[in-house]
């Protein structure tokens, strides 16, 4: 009738007296530290900046995956969300947002009119921003729901957790 007792052994010793030891490499340590710390600098243009709001709020929210807090200062941010249409004239503003962000850095293309240029067939409209900054996470759709956003989002953590260039000098 009662559940059954679970003898309680404290954290990082086992059943028998001796102690646990965790090894690992620094890079992936790291890279473990980095993947839930994401601090996302929104350059927000056009209608899907709805669906980024939406994304942030409640019944998504961003916070479980480490990227909740938007810094609106690219010199404290490490991911470029760059959410809706990007024009030829907004173009060198993005390169200079991308170019004052410390390494490392990514970049997640939010939305078909980021990704690709949208229904936009004309000249004023970026056709992707991948030929301004190197995209890591495109997230397709017009707009993109909250769902496929935390999708990009956990994809774009695999991918920080598998980086190399984590690590720049041996010092620690």
């Amino acid at each position: 009738m009662y559940p059954r007792t679970i003898p309680i052994v404290p954290a990082g010793h086992t059943k028998d007296g001796a102690f646990e030891i965790i090894t690992t490499r620094k890079d992936e340590l790291i890279g473990w530290a980095r993947k839930f710390s994401i601090f996302p600098y929104p350059f927000v243009t056009a209608c899907c900046a709805m669906e980024f709001m939406a994304v942030s709020a409640t019944p998504y929210d961003t916070d479980r995956f480490g990227a909740a807090l938007p810094r609106f200062s690219p010199r404290q941010a490490d991911l470029l969300m760059v959410v809706g249409t990007v024009t030829h004239k907004q173009a060198p503003i993005l390169l200079r947002v991308w170019e004052q962000m410390c390494e490392p850095k990514w970049a997640m293309a939010f939305g078909v009119c980021a990704t690709s240029g949208g229904f936009y067939q004309n000249y004023a409209a970026v056709p992707g921003i991948d030929r301004l900054v190197p995209v890591d996470v495109y997230i397709p759709g017009c707009p993109p729901r909250p769902e496929m956003v935390i999708d990009g989002i956990m994809q774009l953590q695999d991918k920080i957790a598998r980086s190399q260039h984590l690590i720049v000098n041996d010092r620690f």
